[in-house]
């Protein structure tokens, strides 16, 4: 019931696209598994897929052949070193050792590890069944999980040993390591399923350019949230043109310092849009293309709402449910793509300030991605005006379906946070 009371209070149009979602729209993000056909461990990986994930879950299972598996369990191997190390109840030195040589746990089929008191314990501690699916997968598959494993797990022993990022290229190879290296990673798994060019596994900048840019934007929405757990990965060189200490900025006081260093953070990641254009132009399988295009478009959009936004810094921005699904629903292909990065360009752009020390830098990129985005329509901005006939109507099919509005909700909440 509050789904379709945000989106009638302003946004009535968005109940046309949360309608047509569940009456066939969802099939961008409905799975093609097949549970009854899999093996007993395949099916606990995708069980541990489910409780784990708030954004592979339901674009991993839409992936086509033998690429939906690898895909699965690349995600499943991330998360357990992840989980390795966010838990702060391992001794360092344990952690250390575990991260440098987690890629070696993937060859015994008999490593665990029971003493984990994170909530994604369990892909440790079953981590046979999944080590167990990893080697099963063609010998090109294990090459990119295991080596990207390897690597990732030695920038996070780097990291680990750190209190805080320093400078903005030091934000860089932190996003590279816990994010970047994934987009290499899957744009391998991509070629190497064939059901891409080579040309998208080898590009490894456009690939990290599209880790980074999801990252970034978590790192930026998050401010309170690690701040209150204790973390802080908004880089030195920014925040402290600022304030003294990072938590300053949730001070009243502090207010517009806070906004100018939000700013040139947002300014920041958006300098990555142009590569992610330029990978997103590359695609040509379709459930890859939706794979990819869905989780960029709801960075883009949160970024919007972050830019100059000082309830980043009270809690979590977000953007609305329908718009989420109306983004997933039309997300399907280059044209339209563009057509849901421009306007968010455009709320950017309406909340520039001249004032603002990064304007310049703001505008430059703005106006780039204006120019990447010129589309002959526009999917999103196409308005549609409801009569008061046309909300009755609307309203009368919402009751006859409204058995479907849990899914919906179900599907905002694991697109909208990837991270």
């Amino acid at each position: 019931m509050d789904l379709m009371r945000s989106a009638l209070a302003g946004h009535p149009e968005e109940i046309y696209s949360l309608l047509k979602f569940k009456l066939g729209g969802c099939e961008t993000v409905q799975t093609k598994c097949h549970y009854d056909q899999m093996c007993p461990s395949m099916r606990t990986c995708y069980q541990y897929l489910n409780q784990t994930s708030r954004s592979f879950a339901a674009v991993t299972q839409a992936l086509d052949g033998d690429l939906r598996d690898a895909v699965c369990i690349f995600y499943l191997v991330l998360r357990a070193l992840d989980t390795v190390e966010d838990d702060m109840t391992i001794p360092l030195d344990t952690k250390l050792d575990m991260l440098h040589n987690f890629y070696t746990y993937l060859q015994d089929p008999a490593w665990r590890f029971m003493d984990s008191n994170e909530k994604d314990k369990m892909v440790l501690e079953d981590f046979p069944t999944i080590s167990q699916e990893f080697r099963k997968l063609k010998p090109l598959y294990q090459e990119v999980i295991s080596d990207i494993c390897r690597r990732m797990g030695a920038g996070m022993a780097e990291f680990v040993q750190r209190s805080d990022v320093d400078t903005l290229a030091d934000w860089d190879k932190y996003c590279h390591y816990v994010a970047g290296l994934v987009g290499i990673g899957l744009s391998r798994l991509f070629s190497g399923s064939e059901f891409e060019d080579q040309l998208v596994g080898e590009d490894t900048d456009l690939a990290n350019s599209m880790g980074l840019f999801l990252q970034k934007t978590n790192i930026i929405r998050d401010y309170l949230e690690d701040q209150v757990d204790g973390r802080e990965f908004w880089p030195r060189q920014v925040w402290s043109k600022h304030a003294n200490k990072l938590s300053d900025f949730r001070q009243s006081e502090m207010s517009q310092n806070a906004l100018w260093c939000l700013n040139e953070l947002v300014t920041n990641a958006l300098l990555h849009v142009p590569d992610v254009m330029k990978y997103m132009s590359r695609l040509r399988n379709q459930s890859v293309f939706n794979f990819c295009a869905i989780p960029q478009v709801m960075a883009i959009a949160t970024l919007a709402r972050c830019y100059n936004n000082p309830k980043v810094f009270q809690g979590v921005v977000k953007i609305r449910k329908g718009e989420a699904v109306k983004m997933m629903i039309n997300a399907t292909n280059m044209e339209n793509f563009r057509g849901i990065m421009r306007p968010f360009c455009e709320e950017i752009f309406s909340k520039m300030s001249q004032q603002d020390p990064s304007y310049s830098v703001t505008m430059e990129i703005v106006e780039t991605i204006r120019q990447l985005t010129e589309t002959k329509h526009n999917a999103l901005t196409i308005q549609t005006t409801l009569s008061p006939l046309h909300v009755s109507c609307v309203l009368v099919v919402a009751a006859m379906t409204w058995q479907y509005w849990t899914q919906i909700h179900w599907i905002y909440e694991h697109y909208l946070d990837w991270h």
